[in-house]
């Protein structure tokens, strides 16, 4: 299930997306709108669903979190953009990292608190 959000996930929506892979939820976040799209079995398809809520490309990131680690991760096939200097899975760029990073904490702050 995916759930596309604005404001931080709840304990019950968390429970819901993370169905797909268990202690493991993907995402995609649009770092400039500030909007999370989780849950999805691919990234493509989160992506999919911020583009035709008109975010754009450069600004979507794909990574995911572990509900019970709490680790985050950055890594999926939608961040290699060569034209926006991402030639790998990971996200490379440091701003580019952390603002990854502190949205999926505020996305996912009830597990990180």
């Amino acid at each position: 299930m995916i759930i596309t959000k604005t404001k931080p996930y709840s304990k019950k929506e968390i429970e819901k997306i993370r169905e797909q892979f268990g202690s493991y939820i993907k995402t995609v976040i649009d770092i400039n709108k500030k909007i999370c799209s989780a849950g999805a079995g691919r990234h493509f398809e989160s992506e999919k669903t911020l583009l035709a809520r008109g975010s754009g490309q450069s600004d979507l990131w794909g990574g995911g979190v572990d509900v019970k680690t709490k680790i985050i991760d950055y890594n999926s096939f939608i961040n290699i953009r060569p034209k926006d200097k991402n030639t790998s899975n990971e996200i490379l760029d440091t701003n580019t990292r952390k603002m990854f990073e502190k949205l999926t904490k505020y996305f996912f702050k009830i597990i990180h608190e």
